[in-house]
């Protein structure tokens, strides 16, 4: 009798453990009326759009009509819900950015409440570049194993990348962290671009391990500057870089 309650105890705790499938059609659709997205441990399944691309490319007009009247060609989609993936595979593309080149548009997603992505999976893309971020934001301890940008982002409140993966090249180029954020305990495994990035009030590098180049060339730091621990594999690129009004050098030597 013992055996066979542990038994029944086990397979329901596999059970409770295995992840469920949705699909992003079905996020998408949610999204779409309104509703707060609350997903924990399960497998995404198709590509999610937050774009909403083949939504809008219906009506919008066609490249020479929005060109000779010098409109823009930038479509923007707000999303009002709140959004949040907790132990989540994304199995395909996550996109809050697409340029498409037939049409000349370019859609990208904003996000007026919180957005949650902790410790998800990306195993496709993930671009968010230009998204703003309203809320707080969240993909601490999350995985990037393709491409991914975060490029011209706009972080306005809580943020953080703690104890995340890149897989490969990450950039955060021309982005705006408004508040504090953390990388800390962060793998980088191939170049890592902060150019022209903005730390308007402190950014944690503690423990990171970038293991090739990092770019900070032009990056701007304003607040806590922690980079205990870190690890860089080959240059670090800090040419017109000010911490606190001062050169990155400079700052160093004032910090021993």
């Amino acid at each position: 009798m013992k055996y066979i309650i542990s038994s029944l105890a086990l397979f329901v705790a596999s059970v409770s453990f295995a992840q469920k499938t949705v699909n992003a059609s079905d996020i998408l659709s949610d999204i779409k009326n309104g509703k707060n997205i609350n997903i924990s441990n399960a497998t995404i399944e198709g590509v999610l759009d937050l774009t909403y691309m083949d939504d809008a490319l219906p009506s919008l007009p066609k490249r020479k009509r929005w060109w000779n009247s010098g409109g823009s060609n930038t479509v923007e989609k707000d999303i009002s819900g709140s959004i949040s993936f907790v132990n989540c595979t994304f199995k395909n593309d996550v996109l809050a950015y697409i340029p498409h080149e037939e049409s000349g548009y370019t859609f990208i997603a904003n996000f007026e409440d919180y957005a949650i992505f902790k410790n998800c999976t990306f195993e496709r893309k993930a671009m968010f570049k230009y998204s703003d971020f309203d809320e707080n934001a969240d993909f601490s301890g999350s995985k990037f194993l393709e491409d991914s940008t975060f490029k011209y982002a706009e972080f306005s409140r809580n943020i953080s990348f703690a104890n995340t993966l890149f897989e490969e090249p990450a950039t955060f180029k021309y982005a705006d962290f408004r508040n504090f954020v953390s990388f800390a305990n962060s793998v980088f495994k191939e170049s890592a671009t902060f150019k022209y990035t903005k730390f308007k009030n402190g950014v944690s590098f503690k423990n990171v391990k970038f293991e090739e180049d990092l770019n900070l060339k032009y990056t701007k730091v304003d607040g806590e500057f922690n980079i205990q621990n870190m690890e860089v594999g080959y240059d670090i690129d800090s040419k017109y870089t000010k911490i606190n009004g001062k050169s990155f050098s400079k700052y160093l030597l004032k910090s021993k």
